[in-house]
């Protein structure tokens, strides 16, 4: 039954072989779930999660990279789980300054990061933004924000799949009463319209949905999610949107890995290898058995693909930041 009271922040803190804490960054507290080694000699892994999400989808990733070795943080961004919620921010410049604030935070020098959906934009955008502070990228069902703006623009079936709801977010308080309501029922018809069939029947989805839907009712988290979709889209008309998109189309030169589920519905094989000469360093990999949330649906060979990125990049140190 559904509590009268919404869901306290610290709720999200859930316990396992991981460390919460509150890092300070770029003006605002970020918490964070910690696991592996914690000296600025250990690779650092960033992990951000994706819309209506929180940092609990990279539970699994979480601890195996830190089996690795690494040093691995899943973040609950901005306006998200337990972090602040400032009322501005929500832009990518902001985004991006968040991450390599977080980064610098924690003593290091570069990191990895790792992101699905909006929080793959995030790893785009400091990868652009903030290049002494990334080593590599890896993604899951998130193309470079200039291909997927183009196949959006293109792309009729890409369109279709993306376009709808994107437009219906951009609407005053409707989106986030569609999220919130029913107890988070929104939350998890996006995790059941997007996952795959057969992963959808299980009760690692179950675990998922029951998390996700008491994190987007916390107070304040459906609006700052739903200011990323809204800032992606008014910002096309205005300078600090173009000057962004202009920006984001030079080259970025570290290795990079794309990963798509292969049922993905929502973001589309063509959209996904659109675009080669903005990552020329890129690898684009097919996750078998997953759709849209690839991470969670099939965690193994995620994580078995973040793994070679890091076993080619982690002895590159970038140079220090200025």
């Amino acid at each position: 039954m559904a509590s009268n009271f919404p869901p306290d922040p610290s709720s999200v803190r859930f316990g396992g072989p991981w460390t919460h804490r509150d890092v300070h960054a770029n003006g605002i507290r970020l918490h964070i779930a910690s696991a592996g080694p914690e000296h600025p000699d250990a690779p650092l892994v960033v992990l951000l999660h994706g819309f209506a999400d929180f940092w609990w989808s990279w539970r699994h990733q979480l601890t195996a990279l830190a089996e690795l070795g690494n040093h691995v943080v899943a973040v609950d961004l901005r306006g998200y789980g337990d972090s602040d919620k400032p009322p501005r921010g929500y832009d990518g410049w902001t985004l991006a300054g968040d991450i390599a604030g977080l980064i610098r935070a924690l003593g290091h020098t570069g990191a990895t990061l790792v992101g699905h959906a909006d929080g793959g934009l995030v790893c785009w955008a400091t990868a652009v933004l903030h290049p002494r502070l990334v080593r590599s990228i890896a993604v899951v069902s998130s193309p470079h924000p200039a291909a997927l703006k183009s196949s959006v623009l293109r792309d009729n079936t890409q369109r279709r799949a993306w376009l709808p709801e994107f437009l219906r977010d951009q609407l005053p308080r409707y989106p986030e009463h569609r999220l919130t309501r029913d107890d988070g029922a929104g939350a998890v018809r996006i995790l059941a319209d997007r996952g795959a069939r057969s992963w959808t029947r299980t009760a690692e989805f179950a675990d998922s949905a029951n998390r996700m839907r008491s994190a987007i009712q916390i107070p304040g988290a459906a609006h700052c999610g739903l200011e990323y979709r809204r800032w992606a889209f008014r910002s096309q008309w205005r300078a600090d949107g173009r000057r962004f998109m202009a920006v984001m189309r030079q080259p970025i030169d570290i290795p990079v890995v794309s990963m798509r589920g292969e049922f993905d519905r929502y973001i589309l094989p063509a959209t996904v290898h659109r675009g080669p000469q903005l990552s020329p360093h890129r690898r684009v990999v097919t996750i078998r058995d997953a759709a849209h949330f690839a991470h969670l649906e099939n965690p193994d060979a995620v994580t078995a693909e973040i793994a070679k990125l890091l076993a080619g990049t982690d002895r590159r140190r970038p140079g220090r930041y200025a």
